[in-house]
């Protein structure tokens, strides 16, 4: 007897629909402007995305083509239709955020090209962070905290399950936590549950941790961007900062969208902590209670960040592994970063151990030996395993 498709099902397989049209259209546009005699950079293969870069006849700079991949594991939800329809709301709004613009050509929006270099280039994975650039991100933080649901103008493509009414902090958080373990590790377990278990990650580690996560301190929701780490902003040849990649926007906690940032730009401890007092203020100026509960609440949602890494982790490294199987160095590296994810995952996963990098490569490498019987190497396009084995450092 069949069974009705879940609603989350429905709204995935709609949403890879909609974005490999998306992705063949702006291949398509990009072909007609390269036809056209028009220089153009590309593909340019991401993570997600595939880019395409050009000068438009009559416009000052370079703009971009930029449309997800199809058939990519997404390990994040999209709550979104595109980061563009973001980019397009935010113009609407007097709120100042320092966005690409946004321009449709040939029947594809392409987005500004930001000319500058990413806050990663100019300061490496986890170095200290001009405080003139923390001066410009402070008001990122505020214009985003001004923007309370019901201003942006953009329609969401999120399951109804998955929108938290504004405040519900914990249940916002309790869905971000279902999403890693249903939409990601179970979704992925006939492949990766065998590394997982050799890992030293249990099969309901992450059921456990999701009965264990308590009540958070409510807050009002704003806009998150949701990724604001060091390779989503750009310095340009002004010494301005800009904000690029909006595709995991959402409607939410605004401490999660603190948390996400502080885990992935990996500050010096020192100024960490001058970030969070400046974070508090700024957000309590445009959203107030925006804060409360802060000191507890911070950690809990940092810890969920290194829990997410576990999920997210360990299957694009294993993957990554796969598609270059005689880098000879390959399996070390990845061992390495998994080992430190694992560590970082302990407390909150409650992992009785973690495997040193000898017993980590060990895993991989046996993994990798039965990954024809496991089946993946047919269906290697649902999963993103473009990311560079030079990532893993």
């Amino acid at each position: 007897m069949s069974s009705a498709e879940p609603a989350a099902d429905r709204a995935d397989r709609a949403d890879r629909a909609d974005r490999a049209d998306r992705s063949d259209r702006a291949g398509h546009a990009a072909g007609t402007l390269l036809g056209g005699g028009h220089p153009i950079v590309g593909p340019l293969m991401g993570h997600h995305h595939e880019t395409y870069v050009l000068r438009l006849p009559g416009a000052d700079g370079r703009w971009k083509i930029r449309e997800p991949r199809s058939g990519v594991l997404h390990a994040d939800r999209r709550c979104f239709h595109s980061e563009e329809d973001v980019i397009c709301g935010l113009a609407e709004l007097p709120v100042g955020l320092p966005v690409p613009e946004v321009r449709e050509v040939g029947g594809c929006r392409l987005q500004r090209f930001v000319e500058g270099r990413t806050l990663a280039a100019l300061t490496g994975a986890d170095g200290r962070v001009p405080e003139r650039y923390v001066d410009q991100l402070m008001p990122v933080f505020g214009g985003l905290g001004s923007v309370r649901p019901g201003l942006l103008n953009v329609e969401r493509s999120c399951d109804p399950a998955d929108r938290a009414e504004d405040g519900d902090t914990t249940y916002f958080l309790g869905r971000l936590v279902h999403f890693a373990e249903h939409r990601v590790y179970r979704a992925q377990h006939a492949t990766y549950g065998s590394l997982f278990a050799a890992l030293g990650v249990p099969d309901d580690a992450l059921r456990r941790y999701a009965e264990r996560l308590g009540t958070l301190a409510p807050r009002p929701f704003c806009l998150l961007h949701g990724d604001l780490h060091r390779e989503n902003l750009v310095v340009d040849r002004d010494d301005r900062l800009w904000v690029i990649d909006w595709e995991l926007a959402m409607l939410g906690d605004p401490l999660y969208d603190l948390a996400t940032h502080l885990y992935l730009t990996r500050y010096p401890a020192d100024q960490e902590r001058s970030v969070v007092e400046r974070w508090c203020t700024e957000i309590e100026r445009v959203l107030p209670g925006g804060s409360k509960g802060y000191e507890d609440d911070l950690p809990r949602l940092r810890a969920f960040k290194c829990v997410q890494s576990v999920c997210t982790d360990v299957i694009r490294t294993a993957m990554t592994l796969s598609e270059r199987p005689e880098d000879p160095s390959g399996s070390a590296r990845a061992a390495a970063k998994l080992v430190r994810v694992l560590r970082a995952a302990r407390a909150p996963l409650e992992l009785p151990t973690v495997p040193d990098e000898v017993d980590a490569e060990a895993a991989l490498r046996d993994w990798l030996s039965n990954l024809d019987s496991l089946g993946s190497r047919g269906s290697r396009g649902s999963l993103d395993s473009r990311g560079s084995l030079d990532s893993l450092a």
